[in-house]
């Protein structure tokens, strides 16, 4: 059995967005390249169709994706959430040990198809965010990183993401 998506509302909706983007824009953008690049004349030399194909492809493959992960989806019931416990949903601030306080690092825990490192959202799958996720404030969490390494941090405040 496929394992459950846990997202927030906002993470839902953006996937139904694009989704729908890639249904309505996206195929047809691409369907006008293929469209264009046939009328270069033979198929086995053409570059342009070969590309065109090429991200027909990807956009399906996105396309086919996207709809299984909705399948998939449970909408985190803001319910849930406590304002003391790390989950999904909550901005978290952590100090890794040995750091000083003005070194804490600040990220909201998301489902993985939210996950961004640009925005400082890290997924509950990720070594960091697995190993938060149901601490409560003042609970210090080992974590292996990918390297190995092991690096002890502890969970200073919990919030709702913003």
């Amino acid at each position: 059995m496929a394992k459950e998506v846990v997202v927030t509302r906002e993470g839902y909706n953006k996937l139904e967005q694009e989704l729908e983007n890639l249904r309505t824009v996206k195929r047809k953008e691409v369907a006008d390249k293929i469209k264009v690049a046939r009328g270069y004349g033979d198929l086995s030399e053409n570059a342009e169709y070969d590309a065109a194909k090429e991200e027909q492809a990807s956009v399906e493959a996105r396309i086919a994706d996207l709809e299984a992960t909705l399948k998939l989806a449970r909408i985190m019931d803001e319910s849930e959430l406590s304002n003391d416990t790390a989950s999904i949903g909550m901005h978290v601030k952590i100090l890794a040990e040995g750091d000083d306080l003005e070194d804490a690092e600040e990220y909201d825990l998301t489902g993985s198809t939210e996950a961004d490192m640009d925005l400082n959202r890290i997924s509950d799958e990720s070594p960091v965010g697995a190993a938060l996720i149901g601490c409560k404030v003042g609970d210090s969490v080992d974590v292996t990183l990918p390297n190995g390494n092991i690096i002890t941090y502890k969970l200073l405040e919990v919030s709702r993401s913003k």
